[in-house]
C-alpha cells in the first residue's frame, strides 16, 4: 500500500513552518496597502476620474471578500498548503499585470487577482492547526492572525519611499517578487496537512455568497460616490438581503455546504464574528486618518506637515506592536483563554482611541497612538482564530477561519465608507479644495471607540472559562491525547479503526452524521486506531470512517443520550492497491 502526498501524516512541523506561513501572510498584507501612499494621486497615474480610480481598491476588496471562504472551504477539501500555494501565484500575476500597465481596466483586473491572496490567512492557520503541537498552536495563531496589520505596517513607509522617489510600478514588481518568494519557501519548508473534510465543493453555494457579498459590499465601497440614499445603493442593499437569505435558506438543505450554518450559528461562533466585525472597524479607523493628519500641511492649523514617508514611519509602530504582543497573548492566553486576551485587547484599544482624541498635536503623540491601539489589536486579532478554532471540527478550520476573516473584511470596509462619510461631511473647502478638519478626525475616532464597545459587550457574552483542550487539536503527548479522548467520549461513540485484518488503522478521518444527514463532528484516529466523538443528542447516527489505500466504512449507530460512551470499532472492508 502506498499513499499520496495529500494523505500521508506530515508529523511535527518544523521551526521553519511558523515564520513562513507568517511571512506569506505578511506578503498578501503588503499588497493590499501598496496603493496607500499613491491613492490620491491614481487619477492622474491612470488618466481616469477619482469616481473610477477607486475601483482599483473596490475590486481587491470585492474579490477578497469573495475568495476568502471559498479558498478556505477547498483548502478542507483538497488541502490547505496546496490552496495557499495557489492562492499566492494568482496574486503574483495579478502583481505582474498591475506593475505592466497604466490603464485602467488592466490595472483593476490585476487589483481583482491580487485579492485572491486574502484566504492566505485562514488557510495558514489551518494548517498550524492540523500540525502543530499544542503548546506552540497559541502563540503560531496569533502571529499568523496579526500578520495582516504587521505587513500593513511595514508596507507604508517602504511603499511611500519607493512612491516619493521612484517610478510607482516598482512597487508591484516588488510585490511579485515577495510572492514568489513566499511560494518557495511554501513548498520547501511547510507539509501539506492529511486532514480533509468529507464531501464535495458547493458550487451554488459559492456563486449565492459571492453573489451576496458582491451586492452588499458594492453599495457600502461606492455608497459615498453614489449617494447613502440613491435608488442604486439601496436597490442593491435590497438585493444583498434577499440573495443571502435565500443562500443561507440553500446552505441548510445542502449536506456539504460551503459554509455550515448551523455551526456558524453556534453562539461562540456567531458572537466571534460579530466582534469580529468590531475589531475590523478599530483596525482600519487609525489607518484612515493618522496618515491623513500627518500629511495634512501645517497652514490648516491642525495638520503635522510631514512626508509621505515619515507619515508611514510614524503609523509603522501599529503593526510592528502587533507582531510583538503574539508571544504576550499565548501566555496569557494557555493562563487565562481567549475570551479574556479578547476583552483585555478590546479594553485596550478603547484607551487608545479614548486618549488619541487629545494626542493631535504632534508627529511623536500620533506614534504613541500607534503603539497602544497596536498592542490591543494585536491581542484581539490573536483571539478571534483561537476562539473559532475551539468551537469547530478540525475538517471545518479552513472554512470556518475564512468566514472569520471574511467578517474583520466587512467590518474594515464599513469603517471605510463611515470614515469617509465623516471626514467629507466635516471637511472645509479652501480654494475650491476640500480639507478634512480636526473635528471630522476625532468623530472619527469617538466611532471606533463605539463599535470598539459593541464588540466588547458582544465578548461578554462569550462562554466563560479557559476552553480546555479541544480534541481536534493535536496533543502534545500521548498522555495528553489519550486524556482528551477519555474527555470526548464520556457521551458519544468511541472504539478503533481497523483494516480488514484486523491492524489499527492511524489518522482515518471518522465523521458522525446524524439522521437528517448533516455532520454532527469529525475527528482523526491515533497512532492505535483509537478515536472518541461525542453526540450533542439521544437518536440514530452514521459512523463512517476512511484512510488512504482503504475502501471507505459507513456504519450505522445509535445513542441512548446515557452518560456512557457506546463502544464501536470500525473496520474499513478492503485495501485498495494505489500505484
Amino acid at each position: 500500500m502506498t499513499q499520496t502526498t495529500s494523505d500521508r501524516p506530515s508529523g511535527r512541523a518544523g521551526g521553519a513552518v511558523v515564520p513562513v506561513l507568517a511571512f506569506a501572510g505578511i506578503v498578501v498584507a503588503v499588497m493590499q496597502t501598496l496603493l496607500v501612499p499613491v491613492i490620491k494621486d491614481l487619477p492622474l497615474l491612470l488618466d481616469t476620474t477619482p469616481a473610477d480610480a477607486t475601483w482599483v481598491l473596490t475590486s481587491t476588496l470585492l474579490s477578497g471578500a469573495v475568495s476568502t471562504p471559498i479558498m478556505g472551504r477547498l483548502g478542507d477539501l483538497h488541502g490547505k498548503r496546496r490552496m495557499l500555494v495557489a492562492s499566492l501565484s494568482v496574486m503574483v500575476v495579478g502583481a505582474l499585470v498591475s506593475a505592466l500597465t497604466s490603464d485602467l481596466l488592466l490595472m483593476i483586473a490585476g487589483r481583482t487577482l491580487q485579492g485572491v491572496a486574502m484566504g492566505a490567512i485562514p488557510l495558514g492557520i489551518g494548517l498550524m492547526r492540523d500540525m502543530l503541537p499544542r503548546e506552540r498552536l497559541g502563540s503560531a495563531m496569533a502571529l499568523m492572525s496579526s500578520s495582516i496589520g504587521v505587513g500593513g505596517g511595514l508596507a507604508l513607509p517602504a511603499a511611500a519611499l519607493v512612491a516619493q522617489y521612484s517610478d510607482w510600478h516598482v512597487l508591484y514588481l516588488g510585490a511579485a517578487g515577495l510572492g514568489v518568494l513566499a511560494i518557495a519557501l511554501t513548498l520547501a519548508v511547510v507539509p501539506e496537512s492529511p486532514v480533509r473534510a468529507p464531501g464535495t465543493f458547493d458550487l451554488p453555494g459559492a456563486l449565492g455568497l459571492s453573489a451576496g457579498l458582491v451586492l452588499l459590499l458594492l453599495p457600502v465601497s461606492k455608497g459615498g460616490d453614489w449617494g447613502w440614499t440613491s435608488g442604486t445603493t439601496l436597490g442593491l442593499l435590497g438585493a444583498a438581503a434577499a440573495v443571502l437569505l435565500l443562500w443561507g435558506v440553500m446552505e441548510l438543505r445542502v449536506a456539504a455546504p460551503l459554509v455550515d450554518l448551523r455551526t456558524t450559528a453556534r453562539r461562540e461562533v456567531l458572537l466571534t464574528n460579530l466582534a469580529s466585525i468590531m475589531v475590523g472597524v478599530s483596525f482600519f479607523v487609525v489607518s484612515l486618518v493618522l496618515p491623513q493628519l500627518l500629511q495634512l500641511p501645517a497652514a490648516t492649523g491642525h495638520g503635522l506637515g510631514r512626508s509621505m514617508v515619515v507619515a508611514g514611519l510614524c503609523v509603522a509602530p501599529l503593526g510592528l506592536t502587533m507582531m510583538f504582543t503574539a508571544p504576550v497573548y499565548a501566555r496569557l492566553s494557555a493562563r487565562y483563554g481567549p475570551k479574556t486576551t479578547l476583552i483585555l485587547g478590546l479594553l485596550i484599544i478603547a484607551a487608545g482611541y479614548a486618549g488619541g482624541l487629545g494626542l493631535m498635536d504632534a508627529a511623536w503623540q500620533t506614534v504613541v497612538t500607534s503603539v497602544v491601539l497596536g498592542a490591543g489589536i494585536g491581542l484581539a486579532y490573536s483571539s478571534l482564530p483561537a476562539l473559532i478554532i475551539g468551537a469547530v471540527p478540525a475538517s471545518e478550520t479552513g472554512a470556518a477561519n475564512g468566514l472569520n476573516t471574511l467578517m474583520r473584511s466587512i467590518g474594515t470596509s464599513v469603517s471605510s465608507a463611515v470614515v469617509g462619510m465623516v471626514l467629507a461631511n466635516t471637511a472645509d473647502t479652501v480654494g475650491g479644495v476640500e480639507i478634512p478638519t480636526l473635528h471630522g478626525f476625532r468623530l472619527s475616532f469617538v466611532i471606533a471607540t463605539a463599535a470598539v464597545a459593541v464588540g466588547l459587550a458582544l465578548a461578554l457574552f462569550l462562554p466563560s472559562g479557559r476552553p480546555p483542550a479541544h480534541p481536534q487539536l493535536r496533543a502534545s503527548s500521548e498522555e495528553d491525547a489519550n486524556l482528551e479522548r477519555a474527555q470526548a467520549a464520556l457521551r458519544g461513540f468511541r472504539g478503533r479503526v481497523l483494516d480488514a485484518a484486523g491492524v489499527p488503522v492511524a489518522r482515518a478521518e471518522v465523521t458522525l452524521t446524524d439522521r437528517r444527514g448533516r455532520r454532527a463532528g469529525s475527528t482523526v484516529s491515533a497512532d492505535d486506531g483509537s478515536y472518541a466523538l461525542p453526540v450533542p443528542a439521544r437518536g440514530p447516527y452514521v459512523l463512517s470512517a476512511r484512510a488512504a489505500g482503504h475502501a471507505p466504512l459507513a456504519s450505522p449507530a445509535a445513542h441512548t443520550g446515557g452518560p456512557h460512551p457506546v463502544d464501536l470499532d470500525l473496520a474499513l472492508p478492503g485495501e485498495t492497491v494505489s500505484a
